[in-house]
């Protein structure tokens, strides 16, 4: 069987470290292609790894021709790169679309251009009923490679995998407050009331491995993920560190948040699949023809008129929140 080659976009990232981990000693590929466009984070990791399997590629997603000198030869691409921080992307909107919108064009044109199999690409839970900049582009993202699929090509298969927070990823909020603790600063709180995914790393991993196995044109894929509250996050970092008094700054809601995030709408869910451990949001049942769009619809009833969000979802309980965390961020 002949071996792969992968290419991971945004590979010096949270998520492109990970993926490069548990794929390098793996019989699967026989290369493993970074892009991006940060030369210190490409030879920090260089440096770590040591290996000639994985090739860097100094590039940006927004512009066309280093993606397609990077996609040359490729079977599949993990897409992570984006800006992903609420205040960045709102103070700075257009640097958002070019990204986050036109760079996922780029990848889907090179894609196409190359003959690559398959491409998944990740978004996020802030994609649904978006209310900032980051969740917007990323919809406009998933927008993008949804109308890509209905093109019917027959070579590459286009697919998304959505995420709600990723514990120990560059923008989780759990680092900060293990920093605040440990420096003797007051917690920042928004809200205690606010909700959260809490998915580890090898958990998303798991997803981009499932939709990568088993992803059909335009499909969405969303992990079942438990959450927690702000405020039981918060108690169970106190216990870990023992602190039961540590101080708190309430400082509340802030631009662009919302209480409880969604992966999932009841518009989706109606055209889902419940696969055990994952939903798959099926696309469209449409094609180019505009008559399709108009006169045929969903007509699958569920029991419940509710989104899936991070208010409903099932909770954790504190002991495994704590062991969670501890596995997470025992050295940090």
């Amino acid at each position: 069987m002949k071996k792969k080659i992968i290419l991971i976009i945004g590979g010096t990232g949270s998520f492109g470290s990970a993926v490069v981990s548990r794929l390098i000693n793996k019989n699967n590929y026989s290369e493993i292609r970074i892009l991006s466009r940060d030369e210190k984070k490409q030879e920090d990791f260089r440096q770590s790894l040591k290996s000639r399997k994985v090739k860097f590629f100094l590039g940006d997603v927004r512009d066309l021709n280093s993606v397609m000198n990077a996609c040359q030869n490729v079977d599949h691409i993990f897409h992570a790169a984006a800006l992903k921080q609420v205040p960045s992307c709102e103070f700075y909107p257009m640097e958002a679309i070019k990204t986050n919108v036109m760079g996922t064009s780029n990848v889907i044109s090179a894609a196409t251009t190359n003959n690559v199999k398959k491409v998944v690409f990740l978004s996020t839970d802030k994609a649904v009923y978006p209310i900032n900049t980051m969740g917007m582009t990323k919809a406009l993202m998933e927008k993008i490679v949804i109308s890509k699929s209905l093109h019917k090509n027959k070579k590459t298969i286009f697919c998304i995998t959505r995420y709600g927070n990723v514990m120990g990823s560059r923008g989780s909020v759990i680092p900060l407050m293990i920093n605040q603790i440990k420096k003797n600063k007051p917690i920042t709180l928004t809200s205690s009331e606010m909700t959260r995914f809490m998915m580890s790393m090898d958990e998303a991993l798991d997803l981009v491995d499932y939709a990568l196995e088993n992803a059909k044109n335009g499909e969405i894929f969303i992990k079942k993920t438990v959450s927690c509250s702000i405020g039981e996050l918060i108690n169970a970092l106190k216990k870990i560190y023992k602190k039961p008094n540590h101080p708190i700054n309430k400082i509340g809601y802030r631009h662009g948040e919302k209480k409880h995030e969604c992966l999932m709408s009841f518009e989706e869910k109606k055209k889902s699949i419940d696969k055990g451990k994952f939903y798959v949001v099926k696309p469209d049942i449409r094609d180019l023809n505009y008559d399709k769009f108009y006169l045929k619809g969903y007509t699958q009833k569920y029991k419940d008129n509710s989104d899936y969000t991070s208010e409903n979802a099932k909770k954790i309980s504190e002991k495994n929140l704590i062991k969670k965390i501890n596995s997470i961020f025992l050295n940090f």
